[in-house]
Parts: structure tokens; sequence; C-alpha cells
């Protein structure tokens, strides 16, 4: 099998308020040039990297021979970090993200594409998708959400099928604040082992995004201390409001074990025409690495389709 071209590189991006220069990495794997449509990949967090979704690089390969763009949201990664503006909420905010999104295309020279966003980077897909861009295409939401309220009360749920001595250690550092707590960070590892990434030992590339993640600049911000408490300034994000303004066909995917529940998504397929919908099985929320070959096979044979 042959291996991709890889091209890596800095895009410029003027984000306002942020007092210096900034820039988003990137890495295109595959030929923009060819007359096959690229598909960007969005990655989650807020604030992780997109060394978690680096699986999806079999996309660029013959079977499916499609260019994958993937980047560092500013803020995180090889991108220009800011952990000056720590707490700052004037500054993180969707739309600073949507702007850097269009703004690497355009670096890029990309102006007709298909979205992959997972998790966080589906709701930035979204963002992106009620906007009406010219060049998207279509729009894959991977284990993702339209409402935080519905994400919280289906994370909250989840929390509670948890053993005792879990749940409880959990609302301790909670109640006290204290998420600094190796203790807490052994119990919240019992929830990620459940509801985030079943793979036992995890995938280096999960390893090294989960890192990423303790620094709390980004996702402290906009989300907060964990996946079941909202403190940041997503709490109140809802787009379901806005989503009859999407007009491209969507594909939404989660696992039958995945903290993205069935529940915080479903308004996109109760809302919208043109919506397929597929349940990895066997996964949790990183099906590209719980069911690898499933997952290509999902998304590459999605893209190849014929516009409806």
């Amino acid at each position: 099998m042959s291996t991709p071209t890889t091209t890596e590189g800095f895009a410029p991006f003027n984000a306002p308020g942020a007092g210096k220069p900034c820039q988003t990495y990137y890495k295109v794997l595959g030929d923009l040039t060819s007359d096959k449509c690229p598909v960007v990949v969005i990655n989650g967090g807020p604030g992780a990297t997109m060394n978690y979704l680096l699986s999806l690089a079999d996309l660029a390969e013959a079977a499916y021979g499609m260019p994958v763009v993937l980047y560092d949201q500013v803020g995180c990664g090889k991108s220009t970090l800011l952990p000056e503006k720590a707490g700052d909420v004037e500054f993180w905010t969707v739309q600073l993200f949507v702007d850097e999104f269009h703004n690497l295309l355009t670096h890029i020279g990309v102006e007709t594409y298909d979205v992959l966003g997972h998790s966080w980077g589906s709701m930035l897909g979204l963002e992106i998708a009620v906007r009406q861009p010219a060049g998207l295409r279509k729009l894959i939401l991977s284990s993702g959400l339209v409402s935080m309220k519905l994400w919280e009360d289906a994370t909250r749920k989840l929390l509670e099928t948890l053993p005792t001595d879990i749940v409880e250690t959990i609302r301790k550092h909670e109640k006290a604040g204290t998420f600094d707590s190796p203790e807490y960070a052994d119990a919240m590892n019992v929830y990620n082992k459940q509801f985030v990434c079943r793979l036992d030992p995890y995938p280096p590339e999960v390893v090294a995004t989960f890192k990423a993640l303790e620094d709390p600049t980004v996702y402290g911000t906009m989300e907060g201390p964990s996946e079941f408490t909202i403190t940041g300034s997503l709490k109140t994000w809802n787009i379901i409001p806005q989503l009859p303004k999407i007009n491209v066909p969507i594909l939404i995917t989660n696992g039958a074990y995945d903290e993205a529940a069935d529940s915080v998504i479903a308004p996109v397929w109760n809302v919208l025409p043109r919506v397929k919908w597929y349940t990895f099985p066997n996964s949790s929320h990183m099906a590209q690495w719980e069911e690898r070959a499933k997952f290509m096979e999902i998304i590459g044979g999605y893209l190849k389709l014929e516009i409806e």
C-alpha cells in the first residue's frame, strides 16, 4: 500500500485580542490538487490536538484516496499557545474558531471540502454549517452534540452507572474543587475507560492528546473541569434552533458506549431531511481507534456517495 504524501505547515492567523501574531499548524495527507474532495478534520476538546485523529490518515490511502486536512486549533498542540488567555471568555469564542477554520482553508487554497468534526469539533462543524459557506459539501458529526445541556444530562447519567466509590470520589472532589487531586484523576480515568476510549492500552496518539488537555487554557475556559461539570462559556451553547439553516447532507456517528449518547445528537436526525446515522457497536467516544477499519469503511463510503 502506497503511503500518501504529507505536507505540513503553519497558517498565519490574526486572532483579535491575542496580543501577538498567531499561527495554525496543519498537516495535509494526500494531494489537494487531485480531483477528490478533501475532508477537513476538526478536533475535539476544545483544546485537544489533532494527534488522536491521526488514524484518519487511512482515508488518504489508496482504498479511499481522499486528501485529509488535520490541524491543531489555536491554543493547543503546535499552533500558537496562549496560556495568558486562560479564563478569558471574551477571547475564546466559537467565532474565533470558525474564523480560524476559514483562514486555514484560504491559506492552503481549498475552496470545496467536506468536514468531519469530532466531539467539540462537531459543534464547530455545525457552527460552520449553519453559516452556509459556499464550499461545504458534506458534514460528518462524529460523537457530536447539539446542546451542552443535553450533553451534561447524558454524561451525568453515565457517571451514575460507575461503581459507587468512583462516583463518590468524583463528587467529593467536585464539591471541594480539588480537580487536580491524583485521586480525582484516577476516578476520571475509570470514566474515560468506559465512555471515552475502551482500548487498553490507549494508542500513543490518544495518550498525547490526553497529555495536551492537561493544559486547561481552552478546555477549562470553554467547558470546565470535566465532561460532566460544565462551568465554562459553552455551558449554555445550544444550536438546535439554528439547525434548519443547514443545507448540506449529514452523517452522524457514535459508539454504543459513547459519552455522546444518542440523545445529545438526535435533534439533527429529527429536524433535517438528509441525515444518515451509524452507531459503532464496540466503541465509545473514539471509534476511529476502537473500530478503526469499520470507521474508515463507514466514513469513506459516505464521502464517496453522490450528493442526494
